[in-house]
């Protein structure tokens, strides 16, 4: 079988927000620590990047109002590779945790936007 792409799966993800500000408050920190890099800067939009995929996080002047909600047909939550260290980032800049198995800590923005971090056999 051939790897369509060396880089992997994803090429970017992008989320689109009620609060810009709120959302950049929150996800800038683990992705920091997840050791993304700032990538992109518009007055709608942020985007950090780790290799070739990045991720976007926009408030376009296109979304319709109702907010995020995971338990509803979309998007439910998004799981990365990462640390401790990833996890206590996003529990200072106001995220909770939805449950923690051990394995992955599974954790909640204001928003509603579940990121599940799997430190599962990471040096911590």
């Amino acid at each position: 079988m051939t790897v369509p792409h060396p880089g992997g799966l994803f090429h970017h993800v992008e989320l689109w927000t009620d609060d810009l500000a709120v959302a950049e408050a929150q996800w800038g920190p683990v992705l920091l620590a997840l050791g993304c890099e700032p990538f992109q800067h518009w007055p709608s939009g942020r985007s950090w990047r780790l290799g070739d995929a990045y991720l976007v996080i926009e408030q376009s002047s296109a979304l319709l109002p109702g907010g995020h909600e995971r338990l509803r047909a979309g998007l439910n939550h998004l799981a990365v590779h990462g640390t401790r260290e990833a996890v206590a980032a996003a529990l200072a800049a106001g995220w909770t945790v939805r449950v923690d198995t051990g394995e992955a800590t599974h954790l909640i923005d204001r928003q509603g936007f579940e990121l599940e971090i799997v430190h599962r056999g990471a040096v911590d």
